[in-house]
């Protein structure tokens, strides 16, 4: 429910707080005092379109904050998860209307966007005029309120799921078909194909390591060549390492005659053989090392031709060679083992036609019988509502050759509004004025079901007085036992009905150089003077308020 409504300079409110009770609050007020404004500055709040007009002469912007109070699982919470959004159970609606014309939308202080707002703000608040039921002028809403009536949204939701898993086994067939048409086309490339990549073997990455390799091996190649030369060198015939070991004997055999001249070079000498002899140590192990097959080189060379002749014949990297040759293998597979899958898919595909039309039957034999008894409740509220010739009638088209989500029903709201005139669509026949007593009809007879937790009515009593009027109020007071129901009316049988009475005035400030709306609660004695002046008009007599005070006990009988 609306619990608190702050607005800041808006046309001509400058401060405005309300804090709004259960139950049924009434707005009244002289024409031109700012009730529209106030449904307008209410409608921003809840994502209506923005307009500079909106914001107050001199003002840079405006700015609406409505905030609920929302009961846990209400629709309102689905859409702040789907977007998100911390869910704390006290919605913050706020929008932001500049002077240029933009506007910036909240919710609990996060900005959204204006799609959102609306979104939220459509499962939080109804608003109903004569001439502004937009939620009746698409039949998907009488639909949904005659299964709120009949408490059919379970059945709903399983028609649903059922549709869901219908479509799911239809798109799997089709894919299967359209799979196996095409692969019937091209079998004959397909096995050639699959066949030939089958034996190619291509793996993934093959290309890479194979190129690295082969890189290593050739570059191994040319290393070798120069690693034998200098084996050669240090090892070979050609080394020095005998004549070195030759010299050191001739010198060691002469050492004891003159050691002081010949160890040290004895010793050097012997440093040189051992290096030598340690190098030619290592050339070796090198030369193992670097040692390759050739004719593993050439297999290389041979598998990389291969597969970079495969990739330009078949259009693709070497890479994605091995995901073509199991697709090839999988579409081979289609057509050889396609036809037993295609039965399964097809039987699939009809249980789950006979699983949703079964549900549908059901949904619609359970709407068509619901409808009745919708229609002797609608039409039992007529009569009080000064609408007692007319006669309403839901309509509801069974096309199972059309089925959908919900089923295959179009429902539409009918009505006669005289006898022997020609009934049709509620929206097209009725007038503003009983349009707008249809909908407190309907409103009434689903109360709390297929609703949004608070409903506005603006002048829905328009035109109608005595009898008429203190039946709108009594239907408004009921449906105020289920949801909260505000009312902008100029009807005294409705305002006397009301649990909140806010009177909209228009002051004078600046001695008079401007004006300002400003709303206030009434209590007990200055509910009777507004309903006195509404009965009386500019003056209040004594009558008046008698009559004011008898409407007031008659609305607490």
């Amino acid at each position: 429910m609306l619990a608190r409504l702050s607005i800041r300079d808006i046309v001509l409110i400058e401060r405005l707080d309300i804090d709004f009770l259960k139950g049924l609050a009434v707005l009244t007020g002289e024409t031109g005092a700012g009730k529209s404004i106030l449904l307008d500055a209410f409608a921003l709040a809840l994502g209506g379109r923005g307009d500079a007009s909106l914001v107050r002469h001199g003002a840079e912007q405006g700015q609406v904050t409505a905030v609920f109070d929302v009961p846990k699982k209400h629709p309102a919470s689905a859409i702040l998860r789907e977007n998100g959004l911390d869910d704390t159970g006290e919605m913050i609606l706020r929008r932001v209307q500049l002077a240029d014309g933009r506007t910036r939308a909240f919710l609990n202080d996060q900005a959204i966007s204006v799609q959102t707002l609306k979104a939220v703000g459509t499962t939080l608040v109804e608003i109903h005029g004569q001439h502004d039921e937009r939620a009746l002028v698409d039949t998907a809403t009488h639909r949904r309120l005659l299964d709120a009536f009949a408490s059919l949204e379970k059945d709903v939701s399983a028609v649903e799921a059922l549709w869901d898993a219908r479509r799911t086994a239809r798109a799997a067939l089709d894919e299967h078909r359209a799979g196996m048409e095409r692969a019937a086309r091209e079998a004959d490339y397909l096995r050639h194909a699959s066949e030939e990549l089958k034996k190619l073997n291509p793996q993934e990455g093959e290309e890479t390591s194979l190129a690295e390799r082969r890189t290593v091996m050739m570059q191994g190649e040319k290393v070798a060549e120069d690693l034998r030369e200098a084996q050669a060198a240090v090892g070979g015939p050609q080394s020095p390492v005998s004549a070195l070991a030759a010299a050191v004997r001739r010198l060691e055999r002469r050492a004891g005659s003159a050691p002081s001249l010949i160890e040290p070079a004895v010793k050097a000498m012997d440093a040189a053989i051992n290096a030598l002899e340690e190098a030619d140590q290592h050339l070796n192990a090198a030369l193992i090392a670097a040692d390759f097959d050739p004719l593993e080189l050439e297999r290389i060379e041979e598998r990389l031709f291969a597969l970079r002749g495969a990739a330009r014949k078949y259009s693709t990297p070497v890479d994605a060679l091995a995901a073509l040759a199991q697709r090839y293998a999988s579409d081979v597979a289609l057509i050889d083992a396609g036809a037993n899958q295609l039965k399964v898919l097809e039987k699939a595909a009809a249980a789950a036609d006979q699983a949703y039309d079964a549900a549908a039957q059901k949904l619609s034999a359970a709407r068509n019988k619901s409808a009745e008894k919708l229609n002797k409740a609608v039409n039992a509220e007529l009569g009080p509502l000064k609408l007692d010739r007319a006669k309403f009638s839901t309509q509801i088209e069974s096309d199972p050759a059309s089925p959908g989500p919900q089923g295959f029903d179009r429902v539409e709201f009918w009505v006669q509004t005289n006898p022997g005139t020609k009934p049709g669509p509620l929206m097209k026949v009725a007038s503003g004025g009983e349009l707008s007593r249809f909908l407190l009809a309907l409103k009434v007879v689903l109360s709390d079901r297929g609703s949004a937790p608070t409903l506005v009515f603006d002048e829905i009593d328009t035109g109608v007085g005595g009898a008429v009027a203190d039946a709108i109020g009594a239907r408004l007071a009921r449906l105020a036992e289920k949801v909260q129901v505000m009312a902008v009316t100029h009807a005294p049988q409705v305002a006397a009905r009301a649990d909140q009475h806010l009177l909209i005035s228009k002051d004078a400030l600046d001695k008079g150089k401007r004006v300002a709306t400003s709303v206030a609660t009434l209590a007990k004695d200055h509910r009777r003077e507004e309903i006195a002046r509404m009965l009386a008009g500019a003056e209040i007599t004594a009558e008046a308020r008698a009559a004011a005070e008898r409407l007031l006990k008659a609305a607490t009988a």
